[in-house]
């Protein structure tokens, strides 16, 4: 019989993964345990080792693992034998969680959208949104950015830049144009005036945009951040060329970087919206896509997908929203820990310039920018072996990326920065070693 309180000792596990799961799988060969169970900001293997987490499902679990209010709404709901699959029907755990997104999000920021719930994962959010923008407008061609993750799948893909994940593909990926983003050639270069002026020639090659889809912070692109004045001007190109807006906010949404939408402070409105990863709050599957009514132009049916109606993510989707979102003190709070976080990278970063170029990143969505998968990689091994998981992001995994819960301790906080101080000056110390030798 199973015993949560008992270590399972048993090396058989590795050797099951071994022999049935796919080659494909990553974040398992940087982290080499069994996890067993996990609460709040840390994670626990078979052998009942502690780990501070600093990756949160790639921003997931941004509350923390288990938090005590989904966790009692949703085993309530299992209980009284709640509906738990709806397709698209009418259920009382979808119209409640519209009704706290409604009053709680959307009102109070001044917000009009239709929700669409899609597939489960932020790629078919965002296949629905450029499906979506291609219908309304009548044209194909999406502009992304360079260094932009939205995916996987083929059209998600095709507006991803990284070409480790594109070589995966094995055919053509047509219908995107790639621009540089928000200082992609450095602060002093307006990128925005370079994608105006390429859009705004008949001879500049651009087909005509269906949509304009853009990070705010980039997540897997390594923590490069837009600023408000870029984004301005690219919702107003987009709009000016007869193109949607789409912010991708499945990253960096849900409060990662002090607000609830990443953008809130810089004063656009997407036409469309992406959503997932911490919608649900608890890790539980669940996409959105928030749509201005007049571009919500479906033929019912014509985009589905069969696990959009999971209503136990609706059920810890509005626990999280009433729990956090209800007033302004849950942001307030994120703000903080933020600038905590912050002031002890920075402090890592001045201790260790020979391996640290800078930091990265805006909110609870900040980085240390070692240069190198050279210095990154030891790092997060080290880290690991100390009870840290921490990932890297950027085209080079140069990036070592804070993704703490929003809600964790100073004292967590403080501890997982301390092994990420030690290891990172370890790292530094053995690269000036072999420097000298």
């Amino acid at each position: 019989m199973y015993d949560a309180e008992t270590p399972a000792q048993s090396p058989r596990p590795f050797a099951t993964f071994e022999r049935m799961e796919s080659q494909v799988r990553s974040y398992s060969r940087s982290f080499p345990a069994i996890f067993d169970r996990a609460e709040g900001s840390w994670q626990y293997d078979s052998e009942g080792k502690g780990y501070i987490d600093f990756l949160t499902g790639c921003s997931v679990l941004n509350y923390g693992h288990n938090h005590p209010a989904m966790k009692q709404a949703l085993i309530d709901y299992i209980e009284r034998n709640g509906v738990v699959h709806s397709l698209d029907m009418h259920s009382r755990a979808k119209a409640e969680f519209l009704e706290a997104l409604e009053g709680k999000i959307l009102k109070p920021r001044g917000m009009t959208y239709r929700a669409q719930f899609t597939g489960p994962t932020g790629a078919n959010a965002v296949e629905a949104a450029m499906k979506l923008a291609r219908k309304v407008t009548g044209r194909t061609n999406i502009i992304a950015f360079t260094n932009g993750f939205h995916g996987v799948t083929l059209g998600a893909l095709s507006a991803t830049g990284n070409s480790h994940h594109r070589g995966g593909a094995h055919t053509p990926l047509n219908g995107v144009t790639r621009m540089p983003y928000c200082g992609y050639f450095g602060q002093d270069v307006d990128t925005a005036a370079q994608l105006e002026q390429m859009l705004s020639d008949p001879s500049g090659g651009v087909d005509d945009p269906a949509a304009i889809i853009v990070e705010p912070v980039q997540g897997e692109g390594g923590l490069n951040v837009a600023s408000a004045e870029w984004m301005r001007k690219i919702e107003k190109i987009a709009h000016k060329h007869g193109a949607l807006f789409i912010v991708d906010d499945i990253q960096a949404g849900c409060g990662r970087t002090g607000t609830f939408f990443s953008f809130e402070n810089m004063g656009v409105k997407p036409d469309i919206i992406t959503m997932a990863k911490s919608l649900s709050g608890m890790g539980l599957p669940m996409a959105l896509v928030l749509v201005k009514p007049e571009l919500d132009q479906w033929s019912p049916g014509e985009h589905n997908g069969t696990f959009r109606g999971n209503c136990h993510a609706f059920v810890t989707a509005k626990a999280a929203i009433d729990t956090f979102w209800s007033d302004d003190r849950f942001a307030a709070e994120v703000q903080k820990t933020g600038e905590r976080l912050r002031k002890r990278l920075r402090e890592i970063a001045l201790a260790n310039r020979s391996v640290v170029k800078g930091i990265k990143g805006r909110g609870m969505m900040c980085g240390l920018d070692v240069g190198s998968s050279e210095v990154s990689d030891p790092v997060v091994d080290a880290a690991f072996k100390r009870g840290l998981i921490i990932e890297t992001s950027g085209a080079h995994d140069q990036i070592l990326k804070v993704l703490a819960p929003l809600n964790i301790t100073d004292a967590d906080l403080d501890a997982g920065l301390d092994i990420l101080a030690d290891c990172v000056a370890e790292v530094a110390e053995r690269q000036a070693l072999g420097s000298a030798a």
